[in-house]
């Protein structure tokens, strides 16, 4: 198979392989370590019975690759754990049940997954309209002031975190504008006008920061493309300043912008750790957090694979939405 369908299922294979290989990593890298895996899951105060039923549930006498086929089964097919006093069916994809709470860790991830998405989803959108419009602005301003003052509020904004950020947003607009709430995270389906009012702070906390990087590439790659004959020629015929800009300049940045967006969106739905403990937006960053503080492991091995898959999926799309922009990306 050639052409634009044969791409998308070669680009297909290759993500579920890379899903697998992480799959393999994360289970090698928590449960495969040196030190007594049981007795450091169950914590410190754990006695040697509840030791033992830890190991047991873990499977700890079997080999590794035994294991791993176990943790894999439960993930294609869902597995059953015993309770102690029942026996309770853990559905595919099935990550566990978490050793603090005897919860099913897909579902504890699910129910945390809403407000990541809610954050990031919105962030995302912001991003993309203060850094593209920011860039595409500072390429058509070259050499003037207005292009400076972005350019050094571009840099300013890439070098401040995100945690300052909103301090200084809540600090302004929360205590001594007044103009929003300090924020409280209300489910969509609750009242929607409430929670977006309520994102909006870390909409923009988290937005700020990753706007910078995407109005440097957008400058970047739109000069480059104004550089080039094909530019010059729409000019030489007399085509409008804003016409080159908007049909041909941006589109020729399209590629980059789509590649950077799919990194920014995969690495922020598990690394808007910050922006979430600050908002306390009950999220899975925040939630990972805890895991790890409390060491439940199951929880930490299905966030980070969560999050993995978000990071794999979110650059298999751009790469189809790059191919899409770009079809000599299929002939490559």
């Amino acid at each position: 198979m050639s052409g634009f369908g044969g791409f998308v299922l070669r680009r297909t294979l290759g993500t579920v392989i890379t899903l697998f290989a992480i799959s393999v990593i994360v289970y090698v890298v928590f449960y495969a370590t040196p030190g007594n895996v049981a007795q450091i899951t169950c914590g410190p105060r754990c006695s040697p019975a509840q030791v033992h039923q830890v190991a047991e549930q873990l499977r700890l006498g079997d080999p590794l690759y035994v294991r791993y086929g176990h943790f894999l089964q439960g993930l294609l097919t869902g597995q059953d754990y015993s309770t102690g006093t029942s026996v309770q069916h853990c559905p595919a994809p099935c990550l566990g049940l978490s050793y603090q709470t005897d919860q099913q860790v897909m579902r504890l991830i699910l129910t945390k997954l809403p407000v990541s998405l809610s954050l990031v989803f919105g962030a995302m959108a912001v991003w993309l309209v203060l850094g593209v419009g920011t860039g595409v602005l500072s390429a058509w301003r070259r050499g003037r002031l207005s292009e400076r003052v972005l350019t050094g509020l571009t840099l300013a904004g890439q070098a401040t975190p995100v945690f300052v950020i909103g301090l200084i947003l809540m600090i302004v607009v929360c205590g001594q504008l007044e103009l929003l709430p300090f924020p409280q995270y209300v489910n969509l389906s609750d009242d929607p006008e409430q929670w977006a009012w309520n994102l909006v702070l870390p909409w923009l906390s988290l937005a700020l920061v990753e706007a910078a990087a995407f109005a440097r590439l957008t400058r970047s790659s739109m000069l480059e493309t104004l550089a080039e004959d094909h530019i010059r020629t729409f000019r030489a015929y007399g085509v409008g300043e804003r016409s080159v800009i908007g049909r041909h300049a941006v589109r020729g940045a399209l590629a980059p912008i789509i590649a950077l967006n799919a990194n920014t969106f995969g690495s922020a739905v598990g690394g808007a750790v910050l922006t979430e403990t600050l908002f306390g937006l009950p999220g899975i960053g925040q939630e990972l957090v805890h895991a790890v503080n409390v060491v439940d492991l199951p929880v930490v091995v299905g966030m980070v694979l969560v999050i993995g898959f978000f990071v794999v999926i979110a650059n298999a799309v751009a790469d189809v939405l790059y191919a899409v922009a770009d079809r000599r990306v299929v002939l490559a």
